[in-house]
């Protein structure tokens, strides 16, 4: 009698075959919105993510305002002149766009289509005020709040930063009591502890992963709203 060599194929239930198993395994690029109160380190977040090894795209603003020493074109901001903004506006080159004082500022519409187009997750820090906006203008962004501790460690840093007077740091922080208030329209929160910073990027690590393991995983695409 022959010998028999069961397989897979055999079986009922396995009888068509298929190219893999289980969840779709295209690229699923994330878009990330952070935001929270001024001081909470948003960008010393992200610069530890860059360390860890994550890939990613951080979204780079178009400002009409002169650099400041130390900033770099492209990098800290897209410094462009006020005829070239007023043509991106005319050209509907712009996610949003807004005045800051006396300065006009905006989202390219490149800095999130080319890097999802290469499979990249992108990163864009917004105010609390207009994370509510860009999710709706970016459905299937995963919003978090970045925060501190405490609003004793919030005055400690902002104090250490020596970039605003007394009157100005008052300023901030009761606007960061008011910013708190928004914290329930977030996804997730993440508490950013003083020299944990290094924890503070794996939780973010964390939440660009569990995102893309979705299974109602939604590729983001620009809403005009």
């Amino acid at each position: 009698m022959p010998h028999h060599n069961p397989s897979m194929s055999s079986h009922p239930y396995a009888s068509q075959p298929t190219s893999h198993f289980g969840v779709p395994d295209e690229p699923r690029p994330v878009v990330m919105i952070l935001s929270g109160p001024s001081g909470a380190g948003k960008d010393s977040a992200l610069d530890a993510l860059e360390r860890l090894g994550v890939p990613f795209h951080r979204v780079v603003t178009a400002t009409t305002r002169p650099p400041r020493p130390g900033e770099v074109d492209g990098v800290d901001y897209h410094f462009v002149s006020m005829k070239r903004f007023a043509e991106m506006i005319d050209k509907d080159e712009l996610i949003e766009y807004a005045m800051v004082y006396g300065d006009y500022k905006g989202v390219p519409k490149s800095e999130i289509i080319e890097p999802l187009a290469r499979g990249e997750d992108v990163i864009m820090r917004v105010d609390v005020q207009g994370a509510e906006t860009m999710a709706k203008k970016l459905p299937g962004a995963v919003t978090v709040f970045l925060t501190v501790p405490s609003e004793e460690e919030l005055i400690q840093r902002l104090q250490e930063r020596k970039a605003d007077s007394d009157e100005q740091i008052a300023i901030r922080i009761a606007h960061a009591r008011k910013e708190l208030e928004e914290l329930p329209k977030f996804q997730y929160a993440v508490v950013n502890r003083r020299d944990m910073l290094e924890e503070t990027a794996r939780v973010l690590w964390a939440i660009l992963t569990a995102t893309r393991a979705r299974t109602d995983y939604q590729r983001v695409e620009i809403q005009d709203c």
